[in-house]
């Protein structure tokens, strides 16, 4: 394909990507292999895909059916950047010990030997190099590739013109093979730390088995292929077994590892009626399913699906790398002319500049002037401003910060969230189902003598899927004939049950629109003082119940709210609760009273995030995503606690998929030690730049030099980023 450096592979997964109907591309740069997921309604014309791939400059042929990689030995000198490693790595230690060890670099007869050992090594270990500065120079472009190439070869084409001319001077063959050789162990290493970088990723690949136990008709067991089963399909899972694909327990038990799904260590119980998600391993018993989800319907796939996102993605503070990028090879090649001139028509100027500064620096490379001089400093400044760890720094942070953050259960949807989270002053919490635990249950029940309220209530509240109707409806038996049944978001339900007019909600809702609840004022306080919520009973606006419903809060609430506080964040509480339930709930909390905003509906949570923010705060919003999408759009940085059945939060810049808030600040901390990473690789890039450039044009790196220089400089990059990996 022709890719050489992680800069290729983007362009190569952005080029795919442009494709229509192309919903994903992986790249892989170790086996030089590029993935296609194509949309479930897109017409799959991979010729397009080849030719878009051409256009943007390298070369793609379609793997044969049924194979998906190419099949390379782990430990074949061929494979990857390991033949220019092997091969190039000998020419150059042989000709390094005869120069600088035997002294033999002014001798005839190893003229001869160095051009015998280099003319293979820039034919066919440069030839990489050659092909990708060509593919580049047939778009009118330029990339690394292009440096590399003119930088070796002009070391190359002088040697071999000294050579042929007779002279007994110094012949530059040992440059040319050190260039070629140390840019590819710095694209080796490159390759194998971005490999390292994208683990999380492929451990998620793999996760689905290959095949499963489908249970037929007639009870047999039958091995299938996963692509094969459909939905509601039965499958036996056998201790060990890793779930093939999304489903429901009809019989059995066990316990079930998800932590690759959501980053919690301990197993999870399962029984008949609950879910389980293919990508689980089932650890101790065995399990009867039946399939729920297939294909990209899984959680794994839209978990993998936003991962890719998140790598692909490419931040805004990426731009100004990009800007620099696109007409940076153009400049070097000019510097690079203009050293020429400098040192062959005027070299007595450039060598007093580089005595005037040696004091403060290192001894600069001595030449005597003219043609020998102009190149051996051009093929410097061409190989150190290599502009590869300038493509490489946003990508390669975000690869990693986004790998560490899947490892804990957190989902960074795009570059663009991780910027965002730098930015933020407030942390906004939604309560019911983020910092509560979602379970309400009925604590008390005033029905004032009559027999049927509870009953009543619970056929109002049964039809609706909210949490607090869902306990009334669960409190007692449904009695009634419901008609007319309607839900009004965020304050109750009303409906004519046997002909009556009965309605269910908040005191405020009810009292609003006519209603006599004057006489559960004291139930209501006593209640809400204790944290619960209390909804009243209407028929014909005369009050005939009372319910009061707790919420437990999730055992680390207060410790995140600490955390979050610690980390210099003002904390928040928006709720549609009463005032009085609010207060009771943020004093536990710890939340500042002044901060708690009560009596919100859906719509007033937007209101108060606009508020903080004309106040100029960045806000974040943390919902659990069902009601909470406005407040999540609003939001300078939108957080989602969700369950692993429901990740594509569409909403959300991160989703928290094992639903448990102490992950709240590990997720920002994590967004912000990845932007800090791209600001520091972006940093060193520029910085390196900067400064090798004029050095190398002074004198004070030689070409081989040059090379190591640009790969160190790649692998301090790669090596900033990797740190998010063992972050803890």
């Amino acid at each position: 394909m022709g890719m050489t450096c992680q800069g290729c592979a983007r362009s190569v997964g952005e080029a795919a990507r442009s494709v229509p109907g192309v919903a994903g591309a992986r790249v892989d740069l170790a086996q030089n292999t590029l993935f296609i997921t194509w949309a479930p309604t897109a017409i799959k014309d991979s010729a397009k895909v080849v030719q878009a791939l051409d256009q943007a400059g390298y070369t793609a042929s379609l793997l044969n059916s049924g194979t998906d990689s190419p099949k390379q030995s782990e430990w074949s000198p061929t494979a990857g950047w390991k033949f220019n490693l092997v091969f190039g790595g000998i020419a150059t230690v042989l000709l390094i010990v005869a120069e600088w060890v035997f002294g033999l670099g002014m001798t005839r007869w190893y003229h001869w030997a160095a051009f015998a050992i280099a003319t293979p090594v820039q034919l066919l270990c440069g030839s990489r190099f050659y092909i990708g500065a060509w593919n580049q120079l047939k778009r009118r472009d330029s990339n690394m590739d292009t440096l590399v190439a003119l930088g070796s070869t002009t070391a190359y084409v002088y040697s071999v013109y000294l050579l042929f001319r007779g002279s007994h001077g110094h012949v530059y063959f040992m440059d040319s093979v050190a260039i070629i050789t140390l840019i590819s162990v710095g694209h080796f290493l490159e390759a194998r730390m971005s490999m390292r970088a994208a683990t999380t990723l492929r451990a998620l690949l793999e996760l689905m088995p290959a095949t499963a136990r489908r249970v037929a008709a007639n009870g047999a067991l039958v091995e299938t292929p996963i692509e094969q089963l459909t939905v509601g399909d039965k499958l036996r899972l056998l201790p060990g077994d890793k779930i093939p694909l999304d489903g429901a327990v009809l019989s059995g038990r066990s316990a079930v590892n998800e932590s690759m799904l959501t980053g919690e260590s301990r197993p999870v119980e399962k029984q008949a009626g609950s879910k389980v998600y293919g990508g689980s391993i089932n650890e101790d018993g065995q399990l009867d399913i039946e399939v729920n989800a297939v294909g990209s319907q899984t959680a794994l796939a839209r978990i993998i699906a936003i991962v890719q996102q998140a790598q692909d993605s490419k931040a805004n503070i990426q731009r100004l790398g990009d800007a620099v990028s696109s007409v940076f090879v153009p400049i070097v090649i000019c510097l690079a002319l203009g050293t020429a001139l400098w040192w062959g028509l005027a070299p007595e100027s450039a060598r007093a500049l580089s005595a005037a500064l040696e004091p403060f620096l290192w001894n600069a490379h001595q030449t005597v002037g003219g043609l020998e001089s102009a190149i051996f400093h051009a093929c410097a400044v061409l190989i150190i401003a290599c502009p590869c760890a300038m493509g490489l720094a946003t990508p390669i942070a975000i690869m990693a910060g986004a790998n560490a953050a899947a490892e804990k259960g957190i989902l960074v949807r795009d570059a663009a969230a991780l910027e965002k989270s730098g930015t933020i002053t407030c942390v906004v919490f939604d309560k019911t189902g983020t910092l509560t635990k979602g379970r309400v249950s009925v604590a008390a029940f005033d029905s004032f003598g009559n027999t049927k309220a509870a009953g009543l209530a619970s056929a109002l509240a049964s039809k609706s899927n909210h949490p607090l109707s869902k306990a009334i409806a669960s409190h007692a038996a449904p009695q009634g004939n419901v008609e007319d049944w309607k839900e009004i978001r965020g304050s109750g339900i009303e409906a004519r049950v046997d002909g009556r007019l009965a309605r269910l909600g908040s005191f405020r809702w009810i009292e609003g629109l006519g209603g006599n609840v004057s006489g559960g004022k004291s139930f209501h306080d006593s209640w809400a003082a204790r944290g619960a919520t209390v909804n009243a009973l209407v028929v014909n606006d005369e009050l005939i119940g009372l319910v009061a419903l707790q919420d437990q809060l999730k055992d680390k609430s207060a410790e995140v709210v600490k955390r979050l506080e610690r980390d210099g964040l003002k904390v928040h509480m928006v709720t549609g609760d009463s005032r009085m339930v609010a207060q009771a709930i943020a004093g536990s909390l710890g939340i500042p009273l002044e901060n708690v905003h009560a009596e919100q509906m859906p719509e007033g949570k937007v209101g108060i995030l606009q508020q903080l923010q004309e106040r100029g705060e960045k806000v974040c919003f943390i919902g659990d995503g069902i009601n909470d999408a406005p407040a999540l759009e609003q939001a300078n940085l939108g957080i989602a606690v969700s369950a692993a059945s429901d990740v594509a939060r569409e909403a959300a810049d991160i989703i928290l998929i094992n639903s448990e808030i102490e992950a709240v600040p590990e997720a920002i901390r994590m967004a912000r030690a990845t932007l800090r990473a791209i600001k520091q690789n972006l940093f060193w890039a520029f910085f390196y730049n900067a400064a090798g450039v004029p050095l190398a044009i002074l004198g004070f790196f030689t070409p081989m030099l040059s090379a190591a220089a640009m790969g160190l400089s790649d692998l301090i990059v790669i090596m900033n980023a990797l740190r998010l990996r063992y972050r803890k």
